[in-house]
This record gives structure tokens, sequence and C-alpha cells, in this order.
């Protein structure tokens, strides 16, 4: 991934002729062998401006992120209501969203995932596949989808075939060792886009220890995992499931990287910063934080 970030910074400098002109574009690379890369979630959910994104992708050196769908597409026309957004998705024009990967690349930013909010049992086809259309528009290796039903999953698959894409599905609380398995079996083009914090937060027979197992077992069917530190329920207090300020929480983050970089795994390991921000801080700087946490871990 290093290598086409590299290669899409470079051919942008080409097609703006500015090749020759220095100045400086995010650095995040390969952390001690691991890739590591961003989910724009991390920095404000509710933000539905382009611009606003690409910004704090630069202030946090940010150059490899997966996508959210809601902070581009008002940016480039979608209505606010769920029907009209279903109309826009199923018209709207590739062209556009060819123009934000230009946007993007300028910018020395490779999205390699897109997650847009359009792919649950109450969505139409139209939007399913219009997903597809736009993450090949976009370059992006990915579309990101929640784990959903199985009749729900042959749809995503009928699709993700048509137009040849590849379909990371995304747990929450079901993030079970076999929560997958329909999905991987169903169809080559399905991943496993694993959320560390959420299985941990399952609790029960989710431990560090099946969770590095888990990864070990299914590292070639992973896209990429979301790096967050929740806590594990336990007896005494069942409900203690909270997003913790990275190391304090149970979630192995530490754990999970030195595996990754003992292996060589290649898929990223994405920063999904969901705590609540502390006073005095923001997005940005919460993001560089949990950076400096990946580097501390992988260049010791």
């Amino acid at each position: 991934m290093e290598n086409r970030r590299n290669f899409i910074k470079k051919t942008s400098l080409l097609s703006l002729g500015m090749i020759g002109y220095s100045f400086n574009l995010p650095i995040i690379k390969n952390v001690g062998g691991v890739d590591i890369s961003v989910i724009t979630y991390s920095f404000q959910a509710g933000t539905e401006d382009m611009e606003t994104i690409i910004q704090y992708c630069l202030d946090s050196k940010s150059d490899n992120i997966e996508l959210m769908g809601n902070h581009v597409e008002r940016t480039i026309g979608m209505p606010r209501s769920r029907r009209d957004s279903a109309d826009w998705r199923a018209n709207v024009s590739m062209k556009e969203f060819k123009k934000v990967k230009k946007e993007f690349d300028q910018k020395g930013i490779n999205i390699f995932a897109y997650k847009p909010y359009c792919m649950s049992p109450r969505n139409k086809d139209e939007e399913i596949e219009y997903a597809m259309k736009a993450t090949k528009a976009l370059g992006a290796d990915y579309v990101t989808a929640e784990l959903t039903d199985e009749t729900n999953t042959k749809r995503i698959s009928y699709y993700a075939e048509k137009h040849d894409v590849k379909v990371g599905y995304h747990g929450h609380l079901q993030s079970t060792d076999i929560a997958w398995n329909f999905a991987l079996d169903n169809s080559k083009n399905n991943y496993i886009n694993l959320d560390i914090g959420h299985y941990i937060a399952v609790g029960g027979v989710n431990t560090k220890e099946t969770l590095l197992k888990f990864i070990e077992d299914n590292h070639d069917r992973i896209c990429s995992l979301h790096l967050k530190d929740r806590n594990a329920p336990t007896e005494t207090n069942p409900d203690d499931r909270d997003n913790k300020i990275w190391g304090q929480g149970d979630t192995p983050i530490k754990e999970v990287l030195l595996l990754m970089q003992k292996k060589s795994y290649n898929f990223t390991a994405t920063i999904e910063r969901e705590y609540p921000i502390p006073e005095g801080s923001n997005a940005v700087q919460e993001v560089i934080k949990c950076m400096d946490y990946c580097k501390s871990v992988l260049d010791s």
C-alpha cells in the first residue's frame, strides 16, 4: 500500500505540473512494517463537508483513509431526505466521484476503502449498486458495510461480483469467531473488516487470546481491521463496554500490532478514534495521539 500511495502522490504532482515543487505532503507510511490508516469517522462523525475532512487529513498527516460516505455525498449534491437520497444514489454520475478522487489524490491522500451508509436490508438495490460503482470510481480497494443477515449478504454479493468489487464486512457486538462464516463462504469477493474493540466488548468467550488466534486463522480474508480500545464486560459490571483512550481499556491493541508486525500481514490497521475527546483537545489531536501510540509500539 505504501508504494501505491507514493505512486499516487507522484502522479498527482505530475498531473499538476508540480513535480519539481517541494512542499510537505502527508507522511504516514508503514510503521515498523505495519500499514496504518485512518477512518474519517475518527475526525467528526457528523461532518458533511469534504474540504473539512481533507483538511483534517492533512492536519493529522493521514494519507491512507477509509472514507465515510457522508463525508463526501452532501458536498457533491446528495439531498437530505432518505427517499431523495436513494433516488440521488441511483442516478448520480460517477464523474462526480472521479472528481472526489482527484481532490484527494492532489493532496496525496489515498482512499483505500469507501463506507457509504446504503447497504442495509432497508436500502434499495440501486443504492447497493451505487456503492459498488462509487468505490470503483474512487479507486478504492474495498467497499465496507455492516455485517447483516444472509439474505442481504447474498444481495450485496451479487452486485459485488457484477462490478468486481471487494466487500469488507464490519461487525459490532455480533463479532464472534463464526460471525463472518456465511459471508466468506458466499462469495470470494467478501472479506472481514475486523473491529478489535467491538470483538473484545462482546466478552464471554471473546478474549485477547481468541482475538489473536482469529486474526492468525483468517489473515488472508481480513481486508482491514479497526483499532480502538473498549472494555470487556464483567460479571460485576456487565454493561461496561465503554470506549477508552488507547491503553486504558481491555483491547490488546499493542499485541495485535505486534502480531501484524511479526507475521508481516499486508492488510491495514485503521485508526478509529471513537472515545470522547478530552477537554482542551480536538479530533485531529487525538488521531495524532493514536498514531503516536502505534509508533511507540512498532518502533520500539
